[in-house]
């Protein structure tokens, strides 16, 4: 759970997070990765015509056989196919040939039932200019008629992904395997774009906060 810390005013809804654990009552372990600064990304499942069969022209071949669909996020209004999104703070990208990408996501969530059925997602690394964004993919702020509404979106073959972001990657799902209370899900990214534009620094969550690097916004 993300902590609700908007520069704005009025922005804040809560000083905490209600239903986040004291930090007294946390794990060591857990204490120790709240002292892991770590980069805000948002993941993204589902496509106008996603699904195992009559997928997007030019997306990778969709779904697994034998997955069952999961329940879809709200917000769906004109796709085909379980759309989600979660925010996720524990993405890593490793280079090589091709490139993977991990992360650890709540099996539970509405996120991984849509990605377990399509087999891919778009993952995109947010800015100091999305923590709304961050708060609202997190469940800690209110989303009437869903998630995705109210936002213009980039429809690719993966997910869908904001314009203004200044990257972000397409991938297939290679192995999933618990990992902690999660899962841990291990990628190919097949697809990459980057942003010649300016690049506002990323949004980071340190001990329960958004941070930004010194000298962006």
């Amino acid at each position: 759970m993300f902590h609700v810390n908007h520069p704005e005013p009025g922005a804040e809804i809560h000083h905490r997070d209600p239903f986040t654990t004291p930090e007294h009552e946390r794990s060591p372990a857990r204490r120790l990765r709240g002292r892991l600064a770590a980069p805000v990304t948002l993941w993204t499942a589902g496509s106008p015509s996603a699904g195992r069969e009559g997928h997007t022209a030019g997306s990778p071949s969709a779904g697994r056989e034998g997955h069952t669909a999961g329940s879809p996020s709200a917000g769906r209004e004109g796709w085909s196919a379980p759309i989600a999104g979660l925010t996720v703070a524990s993405t890593m990208v490793a280079d090589g040939d091709p490139p993977r990408l991990l992360g650890v996501l709540d099996g539970e969530s509405d996120l991984w039932a849509a990605i377990d059925e399509l087999g891919r997602f778009a993952v995109a690394p947010l800015g100091p200019a999305h923590r709304q964004l961050a708060d609202r993919f997190a469940g800690l702020m209110p989303a009437p008629g869903g998630l995705f509404k109210g936002m213009d979106w980039q429809h690719t073959a993966y997910g869908p992904v904001l314009p203004e972001v200044t990257g972000w990657a397409g991938c297939r799902v290679d192995d999933v395997r618990p990992c902690g209370w999660g899962l841990l899900v291990q990628a190919t990214i097949e697809s990459v774009t980057v942003s010649d534009g300016d690049d506002p620094g990323p949004l980071i969550h340190y001990r329960g906060r958004y941070r930004v690097l010194a000298g962006t916004r």
